[in-house]
């Protein structure tokens, strides 16, 4: 797990972070021309959701409303999305 103090250690503490879901950090996303920013994993963001009580689909409902639906200005954490998808050759 990444260590969050580390993090704000390395590129300021004005970057925005979800209460209690410091254990769902991947790293930091970098954008030319833009201000770092926490990125979540997604998966892992979902499955803390239903591990505290909710059920799939309302896991799914809270997150895109409550989370990807949220907008805290241009620090606003993004959520990367896995793949198991294999590169073509």
């Amino acid at each position: 797990m990444l260590n969050i103090q580390d993090i704000i250690d390395e590129y300021g503490e004005d970057l925005v972070t979800m209460d209690d879901y410091d254990d769902c950090i991947m790293g930091v996303c970098e954008r030319f021309g833009q201000t770092p920013i926490i990125a979540y994993d997604r998966s892992a963001v979902i499955n803390k959701l239903i591990n505290n009580g909710m059920i799939h689909e309302d896991a799914e409902e809270w997150f895109s409303f409550n989370m990807i639906g949220s907008w805290v200005g241009d620090a606003t954490p993004c959520f990367i999305t896995t793949s198991t998808f294999e590169a073509i050759p």
